[in-house]
């Protein structure tokens, strides 16, 4: 028991020569709640086409893993350096799709950041600034021309390689055309198209538009997906 006691009291002891325990429980709080908030901001506002509640529920574990790293090796070279040479060795193959995912898992690294460097005021500040800006940015900004309500999330999948093509035929047919993703399968493409539809006559004009495409063409239409706002 002694051993158990004096082990205990040395890793205590260390803890506190680092952080206080105060501190440390408030920057994991502060940090927790700005993760949050900026998760329910990307989900309400974000713009990429994958699944943002998803994506975004891994905010908080990357925060909290930043915070945790930069709290250990701030107080030691020797750890810093063997950080270092860890991560060297790591090849990170996320599938980032869009440059705002990217944006957005910086903007979470930098609040886990300075929440384990200790500067919860830091992080507040720059939090509220940067959210404000984006929401500017987001309510100024007229990325689509068209109304909402006629959205529509249209996913092509074929086994023709013609890009031109298959674009061209969607405009003919709809008012409005986006490209929003395009992945190149073993044989054909796998497009991912934001357009816009004034009636079922243009959507029928399109179903037979496409499976004139190929036999082996598949056409996924979803209206107002929550994915697009």
């Amino acid at each position: 028991m002694d051993i158990i006691q004096k082990i205990q009291e040395q890793y205590i002891q260390e803890f506190s020569n680092n952080i206080s325990l105060d501190e440390f429980l408030l920057n994991i709080v502060i940090t927790s709640i700005l993760v949050s908030l900026l998760r329910l901001f990307y989900i309400r506002y974000g713009q990429a086409i994958s699944n943002r509640r998803k994506f975004a529920a891994n905010f908080l574990p990357l925060a909290l893993g930043t915070l945790l790293i930069i709290m250990i090796v701030k107080s030691s070279i020797a750890l810093s350096l063997g950080l270092v040479g860890a991560l060297s060795i790591v090849r990170y193959r996320a599938a980032i799709k869009d440059p705002e995912e990217l944006t957005f898992l910086f903007i979470t690294i930098g609040i886990g950041l300075a929440g384990g460097a200790n500067q919860p005021v830091l992080a507040v500040v720059a939090f509220v600034f940067i959210l404000s800006i984006l929401y500017l940015s987001h309510v100024l900004s007229k990325r689509h021309p068209f109304r909402q309500e006629n959205r529509l999330f249209v996913h092509i999948q074929t086994d023709v390689d013609d890009l031109e093509r298959i674009s061209s035929l969607i405009s003919e047919t709809l008012s409005y055309v986006e490209l929003r993703r395009m992945d190149t399968l073993e044989k054909g493409l796998d497009l991912s198209y934001v357009c816009k539809a004034n009636s079922l006559q243009e959507l029928s004009a399109l179903k037979n538009k496409v499976a004139q495409i190929s036999p082996a063409t598949r056409l996924s239409i979803i209206d107002q997906p929550e994915l697009i706002y």
